[in-house]
């Protein structure tokens, strides 16, 4: 029963969706509504109020960090513990990338990949970070930084000696957001992503905020 009660609770608490929250907290428009009509922080950034983009990113990465930390807290490292995290780690993730709250239409889990990460081991985080912000200065695409980081993050988490449940957990995760950066994989291949500080030019037919321009 406690099994399903963690679970459930870290799929709703997934579920939350602070790129919604902030945008109504600084009175901006919906992020569904505009840009790539992803409910995330890059999509939020777009409005231009950078204060709302930063709390939504630490938002959606506090909320996968707390719930695997919580479940740690009343688990031990025996079978049965190691496996709830894994659950755990899977259901926040999958809460916000299909959200109940949102009709299952969520992020893209970069941010809450990050927290849950740094909650299983914070070397798998920050190694996971590290990537990402090596691969970003490198060719300033965000995506291509993301879909990098996933790709090896269960080699990290083998590295690191930790539970092959909890591998396996990273590894399902990696598997999930690349599939949801497939227009982007589609874009890097065409050589049409967008780069970090420039205008994206593949968002589709959604308007920016502010943009008077019929949609």
């Amino acid at each position: 029963m406690l099994t399903i009660v963690f679970i459930v609770a870290a799929y709703l608490l997934g579920s939350v969706s602070f790129a919604v929250l902030m945008s109504k907290a600084f009175g901006l428009p919906d992020p569904r509504s505009y840009g790539s009509g992803n409910p995330g922080a890059t999509n939020v950034l777009r409005s231009g109020k950078k204060a709302a983009a930063v709390l939504t990113l630490l938002g959606d990465a506090a909320k996968g960090w707390l719930a695997v930390f919580v479940a740690m807290q009343f688990t031990g490292r025996d079978e049965q513990g190691v496996l709830l995290v894994a659950a755990v780690t899977l259901a926040v993730f999958l809460g916000h990338v299909f959200p109940v709250f949102l009709r299952f239409k969520g992020g893209k889990g970069v941010a809450t990949a990050l927290g849950v990460l740094l909650a299983l081991n914070v070397w798998l985080g920050l190694s996971a970070l590290a990537t990402w912000m090596l691969m970003a200065a490198l060719f300033r695409i965000s995506s291509l930084a993301a879909l990098t980081a996933a790709v090896i993050v269960p080699v990290y988490a083998v590295l690191l000696g930790l539970p092959r449940e909890w591998a396996l957990a990273s590894g399902i995760l990696a598997m999930l957001l690349i599939w949801r950066h497939k227009k982007n994989i589609r874009n890097l291949l065409a050589g049409k992503e967008a780069r970090i500080g420039k205008r994206d030019t593949t968002a589709g037919d959604k308007t920016a905020p502010g943009d008077n321009r019929s949609a």
